[in-house]
């Protein structure tokens, strides 16, 4: 079983849990989408992007965040060629404005995905 299924079968599990318990919940932060044109310095194109960001809280037993990235980009990297990049993170407030963060991150340009494991201090 690869982590990314281990993590997935664990989240699903305490979704479960959460159900029977009655402590389940769901707040909407944000939801967003975006398009840009993109320019150069010297005026020239550089592509469209097509932006989308989710964040929202959810509880399954504790309440976490999920957040959510993606950008789309047209023209942008390589003339004529299309690119993604993605970030899907979780995250846990764990002391006043103090969050552990897991964040699993993915794009065209990247050899292959990765995850990143981190402290975040909001302000």
């Amino acid at each position: 079983m690869s982590k990314l299924q281990a993590i997935s079968l664990t989240l699903l599990l305490l979704w479960a849990l959460s159900l029977q318990a009655g402590e389940l919940d769901f707040q909407q932060i944000t939801n967003e989408i975006s398009v840009y044109q993109n320019v150069f310095d010297d005026g020239e194109d550089a592509g469209q992007t097509l932006q989308i960001v989710s964040i929202n809280s959810v509880k399954i037993l504790a309440w976490f965040n999920i957040e959510f990235t993606y950008d789309f980009n047209r023209d942008l990297a390589w003339k004529g060629k299309d690119d993604y990049y993605y970030e899907l993170g979780v995250v846990k407030p764990v002391w006043r404005k103090i969050s552990l963060n897991y964040q699993r991150v993915d794009g065209t340009f990247l050899e292959k995905p990765f995850n990143q494991i981190g402290v975040r201090y909001s302000f």
